[in-house]
């Protein structure tokens, strides 16, 4: 599994909140491109966002869907664009001095992308996480602080 671990300059609850608010997925997800529908239990265990993926015209409906949670801790989802698959996101928030770490660690589990040698795939994800976590980043480190609806 490729993993990309990033220091925020907030806490881990005020990364946690940004997760936890689904309408917000397509801001800091890399291949998002909007919001259909939030399940009203986000981010518990089972809850599903549904979103698409690519860029118009060619979009594609999918959902993704949370397999488990630690409120202000670990998020984690199967993330779902067929027709390339499905991949584990493994989303891991720890408080340290001075900020947070978060790390994503991400794969795929079923679909067409399996069949990209992991040599090839690994380097794809973290490129593409990387630049996921800077988002992440921006929101979390923009809304730090602020009093949120979402769930702690």
């Amino acid at each position: 599994m490729a993993t990309i671990t990033r220091m925020f300059n907030c806490s881990a609850r005020d990364v946690w909140n940004v997760l936890a608010d689904g309408w917000l997925y397509p801001s800091w997800v890399v291949g998002a491109s909007r919001m259909r529908d939030v399940e009203g239990r986000w981010p518990e265990e089972g809850a599903t966002l549904h979103h698409s993926v690519g860029a118009w015209p060619v979009l594609i409906n999918d959902s993704s869907y949370v397999t488990a949670a630690e409120p202000g801790r670990r998020l984690e989802l199967v993330a779902r664009g067929w027709p390339l698959g499905e991949a584990k996101v493994d989303l891991v928030m720890e408080d340290v001095p001075g900020g947070c770490q978060v790390s994503i660690t991400e794969d795929a589990i079923r679909g067409p992308g399996l069949a990209v040698p992991k040599l090839l795939r690994d380097p794809t994800i973290r490129f593409r996480n990387k630049e996921t976590l800077k988002r992440l980043q921006f929101l979390a480190e923009g809304r730090a602080g602020e009093i949120s609806g979402a769930q702690s």
